[in-house]
């Protein structure tokens, strides 16, 4: 009892400011219901839509809706959705909204006709496979947008218009770069972890300073000093051109190579820590013994060393790889419009293009792939696999 009350105001805080968003956000990737809110009553009729265009009871239903929502101000809001999924859905809504917002009675010839007669979208099943998809409360259509697929008018999952084809590149972007700082971080780290753990102690601890350094700086500042060290009149090509390494300067910003180079140096402490704590409790006995027996010290450090390391590795390769996945600032600042990874893009339908549905179904692509990966790993390695020190 005691250590849960110490534990609880931990509990709470993280209840409270990372749980319940993350859920909040999460949910609306499969939660539809603009179109439900707004215009109830022919919502419930399509949640059993038949595939043909409805008939004239439908088409009334619709009609009040559609002025019940002018009375309310939520009409944009179903403009908003329905544009989500056909072209020119916001504008479909509005138009028709401004016709018969003030029309008391049915027009002659029904409803239907006059839908039909002011746009002749409302005869076409794709915009009613629109309605039925969000006519809530949940739909897999924020989902299948983040895989590039769609339901098209037949109610089958189709690829996305080609021009509409970009998440899944750009999940396999965010993998790839994710990769190429994983694998450059172990290269650097290993080295630099080997010496703090068996160099002079004096100097080990000023490397650990150094290693230390960039997490107490603020990560805007370390990206804008790369800015100002990667551009074409920056340090880096100024000192290549001095000792004629090079002509011209090498284009490092605003581009993959700058991207890479700038999250290896954010990324770069948490590689080396946690293979610096593993190779610590390593004991010096075990490769004098086997240097003792026989063993050549390459073949000692590649037999016996190494393998105890492999914890180190694990932990730290995995950290940097799920923390990489997840960067914004640095990418968004030094990488072009062809290097910005998911999470920029999750950031932009939060907070320009105000679609939450998308940004949460991204996210959750996201925190998926990245939880598969993760099980896969644990399966492969074991439940002692990954030690953090």
């Amino acid at each position: 009892m005691t250590g849960l009350l110490l534990i609880l105001p931990l509990s709470l805080f993280l209840l409270m400011t990372f749980l319940a968003p993350l859920y909040e956000i999460l949910s609306r990737s499969i939660r539809d219901n603009d179109i439900a809110e707004a215009w109830p009553l022919v919502s419930q009729t399509m949640r059993s839509w038949d595939g043909n265009v409805p008939g004239e009871a439908v088409f009334a239903k619709l009609a009040e809706d559609i002025k019940s929502s002018q009375a309310n101000k939520t009409t944009a809001l179903v403009g908003r959705r329905l544009n989500y999924a056909i072209p020119e859905g916001r504008t479909l809504v509005t138009s028709m909204a401004r016709k018969i917002a003030k029309t008391d009675a049915p027009p002659e010839g029904g409803w239907k006709q006059a839908f039909i007669a002011a746009d002749q979208a409302w005869g076409d099943p794709a915009v009613w496979q629109a309605l039925h998809q969000a006519s809530g409360p949940i739909s897999t259509f924020y989902l299948l947008a983040a895989a590039d697929r769609r339901i098209d008018a037949s109610g089958s999952i189709t690829s996305a218009p080609e021009e509409n084809r970009i998440y899944l590149s750009v999940l396999g972007r965010t993998f790839w770069i994710a990769l190429l700082v994983t694998v450059s971080c172990l290269v650097l780290a290993f080295p630099v972890a080997y010496f703090l753990a068996n160099g002079p102690k004096r100097a080990a601890g000023i490397v650990m300073v150094l290693v230390l350094l960039p997490l107490w700086t603020s990560l805007l500042v370390r990206t804008a000093a790369w800015v100002v060290l990667l551009q074409d009149q920056g340090l880096i090509n100024k000192a290549l051109e001095a000792i004629h390494i090079i002509d011209a300067p090498i284009p490092l910003i605003f581009n993959r190579i700058g991207v890479v180079i700038a999250v290896v140096h954010v990324s770069l402490p948490y590689m080396v820590l946690p293979i610096y704590a593993t190779m610590a409790a390593i004991k010096p006995d075990y490769m004098r013994a086997a240097i003792s027996l026989g063993a050549r010290p390459t073949t000692a450090f590649r037999r016996i060393y190494l393998p105890l390391t492999t914890p180190g590795l694990a932990a730290g390769a995995l950290l940097v790889f799920i923390m990489a996945l997840g960067y914004y600032i640095t990418p968004a600042l030094v990488g072009g419009a062809s290097d910005q990874m998911v999470s920029y893009f999750i950031a932009y339908y939060t907070n320009d293009a105000v679609n939450w549905g998308l940004a949460g179904a991204l996210a959750l692509i996201l925190i998926l792939a990245t939880s598969l990966l993760y099980l896969v790993y644990a399966r492969i390695t074991g439940a002692k696999g990954v030690s953090f020190g």
